[in-house]
């Protein structure tokens, strides 16, 4: 993916001066995290490497889409498919594309044909934070959690009612608007947001159709994308005892790209509700109900055209009860139903089922911490599939804080590894993997550090092969890495630092691609992010960039490194309005995350 021109951004922000001007440098010492043990912890006291991006972070950082606000982030390789809008992927600690579950409120958002997220259909207007737990985590999540759990949170709202609203433009047409409005009282909250975001984008591929390469077209145009989205959410508390949520995010696409389909119009929809009943101290009982819809409809010349249709329909029922002084049992069963319309609705098996029940003991014994789980699914194509995980951690004193864990975790071939018509194999069998991890962290006043290491195996990795165009299965695989974070606020500087190394290799003996990187993760990714007030003013930079990388499993086609520079700038007007200023990529630097690909500066 080739970075086309610098990106020159204006905003304009109204009403969110509090978040513009939020100091984010070690507030996250005091975050709340929910996804790595489905239930409300203090991040810190996480045993599984994890980091939450909160709505004051995703202001300052300025990003325009939720790819680049991930870019560089603890364990994450990222491509991009040509820019804003277009298809991206996302490695989780080396491991496949599908191997993250993706959450939106509580809601999978995973593609039940392809087991994507649509990343690029998900608008930062609408967050409110992101929660990312690296590590296995089936044995809470089920089936696709090999390298770890995403949650987003869509917006929240507190305190007076008050509108607010955001407009903005920069290169490459790109044009932004968004607003909505919200608050609540001590009983209930509410709010609803819109967003649109239009850029004429860049030309995505430099593929040939003679030379069959790329994206086996030749249409040097430029691939433009539109997104609108709305929102809705509120709860309610009906007593002391029982409360209600609910949510509803819509986010409607329409995108240009290259190839034998070059034009798509998608939907991305999810719909949650949840009821929490908290009887006494010690028990909370909570349901959770909600549906994912992923819709596209593609066309392409001479009246080619495509369609499909992924809905997952999901319900769960969770019990925390507090066994004893610090701790807590959580037990629980979550049911789910995918299924497939469109063109994908000929495959051989277009729907099944899964129930998933699960246990966990969560304890904390003076310096100790203790976190066990484990999980049976029982897929209604491959049958019952345990896993289970078991993490300690120790306060050694002075902020000191050691950690271990290991984890089971396995993956169901998708719909499409299955059936799809040119690259399907219907006899792949699911993936199983173990991971272990050894962390070590530190915090003080106004600063943290951590180290992560860890190793994962995965027997029966699913791979496409580029030689047969048909799916295939690793017999192993194996990914060791590292990651070093830090955090501190110095001399007024908010310094936030992430640096990841991951070795992902093919370890199949008697292979061709024996010991071979796994394509298309950088064996090297890093982010900087410095930021700055004075008084009103703020002004900040991100730098981040990744190694080299190969495009094939062969390792014949080797996609260069790059790094790359941002700036950025806020000032607040009056108490209500803001002006922000950003410009992306500041040394016009050139970068490719996969072969012939573009991404935009």
């Amino acid at each position: 993916m080739k970075l086309q021109s610098r990106m020159l951004s204006l905003a304009v922000l109204a009403a969110l001066p509090a978040l513009a001007l939020a100091d984010d440098g070690a507030a996250d010492l005091d975050q709340v995290l929910v996804t790595a043990t489905r239930t409300p912890i203090a991040l810190q006291d996480s045993i599984a490497p994890a980091q939450v991006i909160d709505r004051a972070q995703i202001e300052s950082s300025q990003a325009t889409s939720l790819q680049e606000l991930l870019q560089g982030r603890a364990g994450i390789n990222l491509t991009n498919a040509g820019g804003l809008g277009k298809q991206s992927s996302l490695f989780l600690r080396g491991t496949n594309s599908s191997h993250t579950v993706v959450l939106v409120d509580g809601v999978r958002i995973n593609s039940a044909d392809l087991g994507l997220a649509m990343y690029q259909d998900l608008p930062l207007a609408q967050i409110e934070r992101v929660e990312i737990v690296r590590g296995p985590q089936s044995s809470l999540y089920g089936a696709d959690a090999i390298g770890g759990v995403i949650q987003i949170f869509t917006r929240r709202n507190q305190g007076d009612f008050a509108p607010h609203f955001q407009l903005g433009g920069g290169s490459n047409g790109l044009r932004e608007a968004s607003g909505g409005i919200g608050g609540g009282t001590e009983r209930g909250w509410f709010g609803a947001d819109i967003a649109y975001q239009h850029s004429d984008g860049i030309d995505a591929c430099r593929g040939s159709a003679t030379l069959f390469a790329g994206c086996f077209a030749d249409e040097p145009d430029r691939d433009g994308y539109r997104n609108l989205s709305k929102s809705l959410r509120g709860g309610y508390n009906l007593s002391d005892q029982w409360t209600v949520e609910g949510s509803a995010l819509r986010a409607d696409g329409k995108n240009h790209y290259d190839g034998y389909y070059n034009y798509s119009e998608t939907r991305q929809q999810v719909l949650a509700g949840k009821v929490r009943y908290t009887p006494s101290e010690q028990l909370t009982l909570t349901a959770n109900v909600g549906r994912s819809d992923n819709e596209s409809d593609n066309f392409g010349d001479f009246g080619a055209r495509g369609s499909a249709q992924t809905h997952r329909d999901s319900a769960s029922l969770q019990a925390d009860i507090g066994v004893a002084e610090g701790q807590l049992l959580s037990t629980g069963v979550d049911w789910s139903e995918d299924n497939l319309d469109g063109s994908s609705a000929g495959y051989l098996v277009d729907s099944r089922r899964n129930t998933g029940v699960f246990l966990q003991y969560q304890a904390r014994f003076g310096r100790h911490q203790l976190q066990a789980s484990a999980r049976n699914d029982d897929n209604q194509q491959f049958g019952n599939h345990a896993t289970g995980s078991l993490g300690w951690a120790m306060e050694l004193g002075h902020g000191l804080r050691v950690n271990a864990s290991y984890g089971t975790a396995f993956k169901a071939p998708t719909f499409s590894d299955l059936y799809d018509p040119w690259s399907g194999v219907p006899t792949l069998d699911p993936e199983k993997s173990k991971s272990a991890n050894l962390g070590i962290s530190q915090q003080g006043q106004g600063w943290r550090w951590g180290l992560d290491v860890y190793e994962t195996r995965i027997d029966d990795l699913i791979t496409y092969d580029a030689a047969t165009f048909r799916m295939q299965q690793v017999e192993k695989a194996r990914i060791r890495g590292a990651e070093l974070t830090g955090g501190a606020t110095v001399a007024g500087f908010d310094i936030n630092a992430q640096l990841s190394f991951t070795d992902p290799r093919n370890r199949t003996n008697g292979s061709a691609q024996f010991d071979n990187w796994l394509a298309r993760r950088a064996q090297q990714t890093a982010r900087l992010d410095i930021d700055r007030h004075f008084g009103d003013f703020r002004t900040g930079l991100t730098v981040q960039g990744a190694g080299k990388r190969f495009d094939d499993a062969a390792n014949a086609v080797k996609v260069g490194g790059y790094g790359t520079l941002d700036l950025r700038a806020e000032y607040a007007l009056t108490p209500a309005w803001s002006v922000l200023a950003r410009v992306a990529n500041v040394f016009d630097r050139t970068r490719e995350a996969a072969q012939l690909q573009h991404q935009q500066r």
